[in-house]
């Protein structure tokens, strides 16, 4: 198996950032008491990069990220896309070991071929209390992956970063309860609240944020307003 290129340099400066508060910035800090999770933030060399067509750059350029879209049946966040991910369990040995097996178990990543740059600090997901620790990580040998529960995941993605700094892909959703923040368009999906925070969040450590219209507000789709 050809060994990917070594991670970028930006991916190691939202590691820096983000072992702090500062990657946080205005979103809400766990609440004491709030259930353990995790989820993977997994960015890799796109196909054209491992076939040496494409190089990495400090632009974003030959990298994408996983993302998985929830399947329509699930009780809470249904259809909405998100990192792999999920709570804590008992014979997990920290927050890494969360993200790896989730993600082994929904999308069936290899968890040999990953490098695991470090967690980041926890943000907590008000609606259903959990403290979520981001998991920063380095696909060093991608390998196929796919939805392997249909009850959970109906979707997996590889978006490209360049894709998601483009600022026609972007805009801020709206919330009938209020409320407002970062949303992308991209690969057919709609990625906004949480998930799109986190992908807000790195974007603009990594240096790799271009200006886009934050006055083109779009209310949130009505299949996930239910």
């Amino acid at each position: 198996m050809t060994d990917a290129p070594e991670a970028p340099a930006w991916l190691h400066r939202v590691h820096e950032l983000g072992s702090s508060d500062r990657l946080r910035g205005a979103w809400p800090s766990p609440e004491p008491g709030a259930r353990e999770s995790a989820v993977l933030i997994l960015f890799g060399p796109t196909d054209g990069a491992m076939a040496g067509l494409e190089s990495l750059d400090e632009q974003g350029g030959g990298v994408d990220v996983v993302l998985t879209q929830r399947a329509d049946a699930m009780r809470t966040h249904a259809g909405q896309v998100s990192f792999p991910g999920g709570g804590v369990e008992p014979d997990d040995a920290d927050a890494v070991a969360t993200a790896l097996r989730e993600a082994h178990e929904e999308i069936g990543l290899s968890p040999a071929g990953v490098e695991v740059l470090g967690a980041l600090a926890p943000v907590a997901l008000t609606v259903t209390n959990f403290a979520v620790t981001p998991v920063l990580a380095w696909w060093q040998q991608p390998s196929p992956v796919a939805a392997l529960d249909p009850i959970e995941v109906a979707h997996v993605a590889r978006v490209r970063v360049s894709d998601l700094v483009d600022p026609a892909n972007r805009h801020t959703a709206t919330h009938p309860r209020g409320f407002a923040g970062p949303a992308f368009t991209v690969d057919g999906l709609y990625v906004w609240g949480f998930t799109a925070f986190l992908l807000d969040a790195v974007l603009t450590a990594a240096g790799l944020t271009r200006a886009w219209n934050t006055d083109d507000r779009r209310q949130v789709p009505q299949r996930f307003l239910r």
